[in-house]
C-alpha cells in the first residue's frame, strides 16, 4: 500500500509541466509586471511557471551583454529560457543588433544549456508606419539565430487594426496598457505551452487586465491564428 502511496505522488510530481523564464530586455518588459502575469497563467492552466527578470530602463541587449549582471546570474541559477527584448529596432543599426548581439545571446545561452527567444515588440503610435520592418527584423535575427520567436508584435499589429477593441497602448502611446502587457503574456504562454486550448479560459479569471470579453476572445482568436 505504502508503495501504491508513493509511485501515485511520483505520478503527479512528474505530470506537473515547470518552466523557468528569465526575461532579459527593458521597460516593455516589466511594465505591469508582465512576467507575472504569465506566471498567474500557469497557475490558471496547471503550468508551474517561475520568472525572473533583468530588465532596466532604455536597455537594448548589447547592454545587458556588457554590464555583466546577466552572466553573473546564469552562472548562479539554471533557466529554461531566456527570452530577450529590446526597442522595436525597425532601423537598419536595429536589424544589426538583433542578429549580431542576439548571436552573442545564443552563444551564453548555448553555454548554459537554455533556450533562447526573441520577444517581438511594437512601435511607438508615431512611427506605427515602420511595425512591418519591426516584425520582419525580428523574423530575420530569430531566424539566422536559431532562436524562438515569440511575434507578440505581429499580434498586436493585427489586433490593433480592429479600432473597437481594447487599446494596447498606455497613455505615452508606446508603453503597453495593462491589455497590452496580457495580450504579450498570453502570447508568450501560448509559444511555450501551445498543447493548452486558450478557448477554455475564462474570461473572468483574467478581467483584471482586460475588461471586454469581445477583446478578450479576439486576442486569443489571433494568438491561435497567427503565433505558428
Amino acid at each position: 500500500m505504502k508503495k501504491l502511496f508513493f509511485l501515485l505522488i511520483i505520478i503527479l510530481h512528474t505530470s506537473v509541466k515547470s518552466q523557468n523564464i528569465l526575461f532579459v530586455g527593458n521597460s516593455l518588459t516589466y511594465t505591469n509586471n508582465m512576467p507575472q502575469i504569465i506566471e498567474y497563467l500557469g497557475k490558471q492552466n496547471g503550468v508551474v511557471i517561475k520568472t525572473e527578470s533583468i530588465c532596466l530602463p532604455n536597455y537594448a541587449i548589447i547592454d545587458h551583454i556588457n554590464d555583466g549582471n546577466l552572466q553573473k546570474l546564469l552562472n548562479k541559477k539554471q533557466f529554461d529560457y531566456l527570452l530577450i527584448q529590446q526597442g522595436p529596432s525597425s532601423q537598419e543599426e536595429g536589424r544589426r543588433m538583433l542578429v549580431e548581439d542576439g548571436a552573442k545571446m545564443k552563444a551564453l545561452a548555448n553555454k548554459h544549456n537554455i533556450k533562447l527567444g526573441y520577444f517581438m515588440v511594437w512601435p511607438s503610435v508615431k512611427y506605427y508606419f515602420t511595425f512591418n520592418k519591426v516584425i520582419e527584423n525580428h523574423e530575420v535575427a530569430a531566424k539566422k539565430n536559431n532562436a524562438l520567436l515569440f511575434p507578440v508584435g505581429k499580434i498586436w499589429k493585427a489586433y490593433n487594426a480592429n479600432e473597437e477593441l481594447e487599446n494596447l497602448y498606455s497613455f505615452d502611446n508606446f508603453h503597453p496598457s495593462k491589455t497590452g502587457s496580457f495580450l504579450a503574456a498570453l502570447t508568450i504562454f501560448h509559444k511555450l505551452n501551445p498543447e493548452k486550448n486558450l478557448k477554455e479560459l475564462n474570461f473572468k479569471d483574467y478581467s483584471q487586465w482586460i475588461s471586454n470579453q469581445a477583446s478578450f476572445q479576439k486576442m486569443i482568436q489571433l494568438i491561435l491564428k497567427k503565433s505558428n
